[in-house]
């Protein structure tokens, strides 16, 4: 079974669109958890001198990560192989004011020379590529030595299907997906992704788990409400409450260092 990328084709335009659930649940129940996350690794490792350095975001989509380092005080520049999103991005970065540099390409084959930054990041994307081992060696090449590597993704467990398949996909209570926007047997489970890095030269340094804070069945209801049309997608993920915690079986977060 393969993933359905071409909705990044079909609908990359309207990544910054709130009612677009595929977008507005990435923007609004994830976004803000794992740049929280990366902001506090980031500021950690230079502090006192401050934010500085440059970043690559692989698979950047409609620049939603992009801006938030642009933010942070970082020289970022964007890559996704759909040219809608990234026209999208560049369009959102202009009138937001920011000078971040968007291209079309493949992380699979990454158009910039070794060493070439100090941070990468690879975000809801591992699980989407045909060949993620690939896309992890490119991603360590262009790194210079004791650069970052920041990832999330979604781990293969019987939990992720319930969650990430079925609810968000299949059952139609609750589904607001594209049908195959993900498939099950392409996730990674950590241990996995670990060697993948290992092979190419990065040490994992930190991974944890991103999850509701709020109730199972609390969070069903409102996902039926927000597939309705009661609430808001930015309401649903306000009452989901997405957190950094130790429960990785849906999806992970982490960082890796290049030896």
């Amino acid at each position: 079974m393969k993933v359905d990328n071409q909705v990044y084709e079909k609908l990359g335009r309207s990544w910054w669109d709130d009612d677009v659930p595929i977008f507005s649940t990435i923007k609004f129940f994830i976004n803000p958890v794992r740049s929280g996350y990366f902001r506090g690794i980031i500021g950690s490792m230079m502090a006192p001198a401050g934010i500085h350095g440059s970043i690559l975001d692989v698979g950047c989509g409609g620049g939603f990560l992009s801006e938030e380092f642009a933010g942070m005080g970082l020289a970022v520049t964007g890559i996704d192989p759909s040219g809608e999103s990234v026209e999208a991005a560049k369009k959102h970065a202009a009138a937001s004011g920011l000078d971040i540099l968007y291209v079309k390409g493949a992380g699979e084959a990454l158009p910039f020379g070794d060493g070439s930054f100090d941070f990468a990041c690879c975000c809801d994307v591992l699980e989407h590529v045909d060949d993620p081992d690939r896309v992890v060696s490119e991603i360590s090449r262009v790194l210079k030595p004791g650069g970052v590597f920041f990832y999330d993704t979604i781990n293969r467990t019987f939990i992720s299907r319930i969650i990430t398949i079925k609810t968000m996909q299949e059952w139609k209570s609750t589904s607001f997906a594209v049908k195959d926007a993900h498939v099950w047997e392409k996730f990674i489970r950590p241990d996995e992704l670990f060697n993948m890095m290992k092979r190419h030269g990065l040490e994992n340094m930190d991974h944890r788990g991103i999850s509701s804070g709020s109730n199972p069945f609390l969070n069903y209801m409102n996902i039926r409400r927000a597939k309705r049309g009661r609430i808001s997608y930015r309401e649903l993920g306000e009452r989901l409450r997405f957190r950094i915690s130790g429960d990785t079986m849906n999806s992970y977060i982490g960082y890796a260092v290049k030896k």
